[in-house]
């Protein structure tokens, strides 16, 4: 298995033409982080749940490519909360969604297997296409985004994540991203930007484009100049690009975080204003009380407005039912509180008279269409949004990274090395990234753990 990995390796490091990549045999077996559904129940009754005892490394079987697919070898991936949610198999075992997918039959029932191959982010180059792919031929370099959408479903035309059968790629599909092979649709690949590394461009997809959508796109908050924004976890996964949205569109990022640490961060990012959780007595209870959501809230709005003079015309939120109840109590009359996921619990409790007295919005969110992926990716390759890479694995550490990202020790995004022997590579427009400069490119590589490459 290793040495069938290997030539596709050399082709793409000395940049050999289309026509030499598709000669060059695909592997039987692929070394890849995966889950397997023998284990669905090991946490069952466990109070703490250790996702270094359930990812898995090693091999699996190549799959058959469909027509409008195909297959990326990948340089490097990174870790998203959903790839918790999948190696604790909560709240529902993902290898439900993969036999619910399988009942379609055809190509889908390949994503029905005895194993799950994980992850939700990929950059690297296409080595295979299928019959039915137009815009994509071997040896493009790419960024996978995560949206799986059914392209002859009506409402996907509308706005794909309107789709039933829009599904989230390496977490309720299989094939995904940390591995050294993936599959994914033609319509979840976008240009990677040429003046990023491998590690760099494959940090930004899932969560660089959910910012996106929540706050800028005609899908979400429509943030305009001028608005205050108050964005929880402003130096996490997701926060940091909001943070970063806000300040390049002339509003106010004010941002919620954990530690000095993660405040810095923040600053670094470009937040005008950090508050402390400590700082209004916000504890880490997931599941506070309405007393103590009325005065940490109140305390969390008194900061707002001693420092911008009024209330947040938005609250970025994906934090859930530790926080939701401050979101909606804070946000001002008139505000939104646009919402994309639920990483401390899905039962949100709030007082409906601050959202119905005060006029206030709940705009529901959830990944990104195409067109709001490469809008994205745009502001990416021209250096307007920066990664957000900290930390850096190998992918025989993927479980050891997926961990990092479960006790919420990292700052930014958690990247992975995939088929990249090292870090640094894949920068075929040098002169850009000099412009821009190594460390507007890389503002959060300073809070990489010593466990970090």
């Amino acid at each position: 298995m290793g040495d069938a990995v290997h030539p596709f390796l050399e082709a793409i490091l000395e940049s050999r033409p289309p026509d030499a990549i598709e000669r060059l045999e695909l592997p039987d077996e692929f070394v890849a982080a995966h889950l397997r559904a023998e284990d669905t129940d090991m946490f069952r009754d466990v109070e703490h749940k250790d996702v270094r005892t359930s990812l898995r490394v090693g091999p699996v079987p190549m799959p058959e490519l469909a027509p409008d697919e195909v297959v990326v070898a990948v340089m490097a991936s990174s870790i998203n909360y959903n790839t918790v949610w999948s190696a604790t198999f909560e709240p529902v075992p993902t290898f439900t969604f993969l036999r619910d997918y399988a009942r379609q039959g055809g190509w889908a029932a390949r994503h029905d297997r005895p194993f799950q191959v994980v992850g939700s982010d990929a950059a690297g180059v296409v080595v295979r296409t299928g019959s039915g792919v137009r815009r994509w031929r071997a040896g493009d370099h790419v960024v996978v985004h995560p949206v799986h959408v059914d392209e002859q479903e009506p409402l996907t035309h509308a706005d794909a994540m309107l789709g039933v059968d829009m599904r989230a790629w390496g977490y309720e599909t299989n094939y995904g991203g940390l591995a050294q092979f993936a599959v994914a649709r033609a319509s979840m690949l976008v240009p990677k930007p040429a003046h990023l590394t491998w590690e760099e461009a494959a940090v930004t997809p899932m969560c660089g484009s959910t910012a996106y959508r929540m706050l800028v796109g005609a899908n979400g908050a429509r943030m305009k100049q001028g608005d205050v924004v108050l964005v929880w976890g402003a130096a996490g996964g997701l926060g940091a690009y909001a943070v970063q949205l806000v300040k390049n569109g002339g509003g106010v990022p004010v941002g919620v975080v954990g530690s000095e640490r993660k405040a810095e961060a923040a600053r670094r990012l470009g937040c005008d204003i950090v508050v402390n959780r400590v700082e209004i007595g916000l504890s880490d209870d997931p599941d506070p009380s309405p007393e103590e959501t009325v005065a940490a809230g109140k305390r969390l709005g008194s900061v707002i407005r001693r420092e911008t003079g009024t209330d947040p015309h938005i609250v970025f939120e994906h934090v859930g039912q530790a926080t939701f109840g401050i979101s909606v109590f804070v946000a001002g009359r008139g505000g939104t509180v646009v919402t994309c996921g639920s990483s401390t619990g899905y039962r949100h409790e709030f007082d409906n008279r601050y959202l119905w007295m005060r006029l206030k919005r709940v705009v529901g969110s959830h990944g990104a269409n195409l067109q709001e992926q490469s809008e994205t990716n745009r502001l990416v390759s021209t250096g307007a949004i920066a990664p957000t890479l900290s930390a850096l694995y190998p992918l025989t550490e993927a479980a050891e990274a997926t961990r990092l990202v479960q006790n919420n020790g990292h700052v930014g995004k958690v990247g992975v090395l995939c088929l990249a022997p090292e870090p640094g590579l894949g920068v075929t427009d040098p002169e850009t990234r000099a412009r821009i400069g190594a460390d507007r490119i890389n503002p959060l590589r300073e809070f990489a753990p010593a466990s970090s490459l």
